[in-house]
């Protein structure tokens, strides 16, 4: 599903963030990236859902190299990639449901699609209860759900979760990361950039290490995962 051909990248002035990489995730995988910080993991996520363009190489996502996409026709490839953030990104005076619902509005969704599709996303995060509620109402972990929520509300093939629990308390962060394992576990792809190796444990799933730019450890599911 995921392909990265002999992909680089390099910043003006301030070094190669990746170097020659080349991995391939398949469809329904859930593969956890992880490497200190600066490593170049969100730099590769990044590049998933094409907010940055390789200096070299190739990226194919279900065989079409989305280097090459015209500017104008990302957001359509975009609703098929979620993308949930460290810091939740909300907007801070929409309710929960409007939150959601806002990211359908963008994609041109009608009122029935809305009306039909949000409550069934809230009810997979649980917090359907809560869908009246406002950000400031809501604690961490509820936050980051309703960001989930928002990510899969276009039903899309891939998940990218950039340090997901960056801001989370332990009993938060497993519940996160339950979730990402149940929503995978529909189909979807989780590509899951942490640096918790709790987390990755917990999972147990295929895990590249980012070392320097460069993929040094592409260990597949099954044995403890050590940094």
């Amino acid at each position: 599903m995921i392909v990265f051909d002999n992909v680089s990248k390099q910043y003006n002035g301030s070094g190669v963030a990746l170097y020659d990489v080349n991995f391939e995730i398949k469809e329904g995988e859930f593969v956890s990236v992880v490497g200190q910080s600066g490593a170049g993991k969100s730099t590769l996520l990044k590049m998933i859902f094409a907010e940055e363009k390789p200096t070299n190489g190739r990226i194919l996502i279900k065989g079409r190299d989305i280097t090459e996409i015209k500017q104008n026709k990302l957001p359509i490839l975009r609703r098929h990639i979620g993308v949930v953030f460290q810091d939740f990104k909300l907007l801070d005076k929409k309710t929960v449901f409007e939150n959601v619902s806002f990211a359908m509005e963008v994609a041109g969704k009608s009122d029935k699609e809305i009306e039909d599709d949000v409550p069934q996303v809230l009810d997979i995060v649980g917090l359907l209860d809560k869908k009246g509620r406002y950000p400031s109402e809501l604690s961490g972990g509820e936050k980051q759900r309703v960001s989930i929520a928002r990510a899969l509300v276009h039903r899309p093939d891939i998940i990218v979760a950039d340090e997901p629990t960056g801001n989370l308390d332990l009993v938060n962060t497993w519940d996160i990361v339950q979730l990402l394992v149940k929503i995978n576990q529909y189909g979807t792809t989780i590509i899951l950039a942490t640096h918790n190796i709790e987390i990755v444990n917990l999972v147990n799933k295929r895990v590249l290490t980012i070392d320097d730019g460069r993929v040094v450890k592409d260990q597949l599911e099954n044995g403890k995962y050590i940094l």
